[in-house]
């Protein structure tokens, strides 16, 4: 088996294990902490404690980092696409023209191409022209 092979390993079963483990211990700290009073940890002896405040504001914040984050990488996407007018988004260095000849017969998979910008306009908007009076 390969070094950096997907599949399992006895030591991937355990660090996946143990991360199960502390994931847990840590949600059930984090419950200890925000639901029980803090005269009672005081008492336990736990008082370096973060303020209760934390117990709401830090979830809130991490949700309001994730909804910012899937807005910018959409922006961001948006951003760097090439205008519709822009030659680039027709054809480019890596463009393969899609064979319109010796198709495959029946149910098989058409072979993989980019298809002409003029095919499609023919494919969408000629069907149209007989249906001009309706």
């Amino acid at each position: 088996m390969g070094e950096h092979s997907p599949a399992p390993t006895p030591e991937r079963a355990i660090y996946g294990f143990v991360l199960y483990l502390t994931a847990w211990v840590c949600l059930g700290l984090y419950l200890i902490w925000a639901y029980v009073p803090d005269s009672w940890l005081h008492a336990a002896g736990l008082t370096y404690w973060p303020q209760k405040y934390w117990a709401v504001a830090a979830p809130t914040y991490l949700c309001a980092a994730v909804v910012f984050g899937i807005v910018f990488y959409v922006a961001h996407n948006f951003r760097i696409t090439k205008p519709l007018a822009s030659i680039h988004t027709i054809t480019d260095e890596h463009s393969r023209r899609w064979p319109c000849i010796g198709l495959p017969d029946g149910e098989a998979i058409p072979p993989i191409g980019d298809i002409h910008i003029s095919d499609v306009n023919k494919i969408l908007y000629d069907t149209f022209q007989g249906n001009e009076d309706d």
